[in-house]
């Protein structure tokens, strides 16, 4: 019988202990502001793209070239070089400055050369007879980028004993495709540090 009663408060308390740190261990889980300053480390981070395109589209939209134009001129944007010592995901860098300056109505943008594909595409079924050629998209009425936004991200790292830091800087250009003369730069930095 005493076995059996220890068996008992053997199990009782390994279902209890399962049972309270079962549940302490469940992740919680919740919504944030995802545009919130954070700086967790001195690797490129959420904070940083956003900080960086906010800054070159605000820039870009100030220029003589997007304020006196009597349309909204016709840019297409070649993908941003990762220059740094990190993965960094430089379509999203692209993305979002697109998005930013598409959203203020100011600019337009032509399809990037590796969207091509789906665009030429799509024309070439449409013109395959199967589709009524009132209503199919007509090959040559491509219009051409006036700009190309183009540019890179390189980073800066040192660090000692007591130290790391990371420079990071986003470079951005806009060249007129007519005179391939660059009509626009502008740059942003970051500094982060942490220290140890």
């Amino acid at each position: 019988m005493q076995i059996c009663d220890r068996f008992f408060k053997i199990a009782a308390v390994s279902v209890a202990s399962i049972l309270l740190f079962g549940c302490a261990s469940e992740p919680k889980v919740a919504y944030v502001d995802p545009t919130r300053v954070q700086a967790r480390s001195t690797n490129y981070g959420i904070s940083d793209l956003q900080m960086l395109a906010e800054s070159m589209t605000r820039s870009l939209l100030q220029t003589r070239i997007v304020m006196n134009a009597p349309t909204p001129p016709l840019i297409t944007v070649a993908p941003v070089k990762n220059k740094t010592d990190q993965y960094i995901d430089t379509a999203l860098i692209t993305s979002k400055i697109e998005t930013q300056l598409l959203k203020s109505g100011q600019v337009q943008f032509a399809a990037r050369a590796d969207g091509m594909t789906n665009i030429t595409g799509e024309i070439a079924r449409q013109n395959s007879g199967m589709y009524n050629k009132n209503t199919s998209t007509k090959i040559g009425n491509f219009e051409g980028a006036k700009y190309l936004l183009e540019g890179e991200i390189t980073n800066i790292p040192q660090s000692d004993k007591k130290m790391k830091e990371v420079y990071y800087n986003l470079t951005l250009r806009l060249l007129n495709t007519d005179t391939a003369v660059y009509e626009w730069q502008d740059e942003k930095e970051i500094m982060k540090q942490e220290k140890r």
